[in-house]
Parts: structure tokens; C-alpha cells; sequence
């Protein structure tokens, strides 16, 4: 699975808002940002894919929701990393 990488940086640099809103707009598109603030497209993931990765968020949050012992996510969120990159958690 390879991500389609585009630079803005010569041109624009784009905020975290910027970003965000770039994500509402285009829904179907997988963004992420790098620190350096290239965007990376990734491609969905398939059917195969998406059953189990729902599979183990499901199993996760059962265990998280009886252990107590942290916050679980979905695989659709993304994280601001201390370098300014936003990453997805990547599919398996």
C-alpha cells in the first residue's frame, strides 16, 4: 500500500485548522501531514481489510471497557505527533 506524497511547501504552508478542514472536505480521502508539512494520500483499505480491523477495535474496546486501564480509538482517527505530523493509525 503506497501513499501519494505532495508538497505544498514551495507555495503554502497549511495550518492544523486548514488541515482540518481539508479533511471534512474530502471525506473519502485518507490524509495524513508530515512534520516538514508534506500531505500523504493513502489509499482505503479493502473489505478483507476493514472486517478485521473492525474485529480488533471491537475486541479492544470489550477489553479496554473491562480493564479500565486506558482510552481506546477507532482506526479512523488521527494523532498530532510532538513534531507536528498527523498520523492515522495504519491499517493492518
Amino acid at each position: 500500500m503506497n501513499a501519494l506524497t505532495i508538497n505544498f511547501a514551495p507555495v503554502l504552508q497549511i495550518t492544523d485548522e486548514q488541515f482540518f478542514q481539508l479533511c471534512q472536505i474530502n471525506e473519502l480521502i485518507r490524509f495524513e501531514r508530515n512534520a516538514d508539512g508534506t500531505l500523504l494520500l493513502m489509499p482505503l483499505v479493502g473489505g478483507l481489510t476493514s472486517n478485521r480491523n473492525a474485529n480488533l477495535t471491537a475486541q479492544l474496546g470489550v477489553w479496554n471497557r473491562d480493564e479500565s486501564l486506558g482510552i481506546a480509538f477507532g482506526s479512523s482517527v488521527g494523532f498530532i505527533l510532538p513534531n507536528g505530523a498527523v498520523r492515522r493509525r495504519s491499517p493492518s
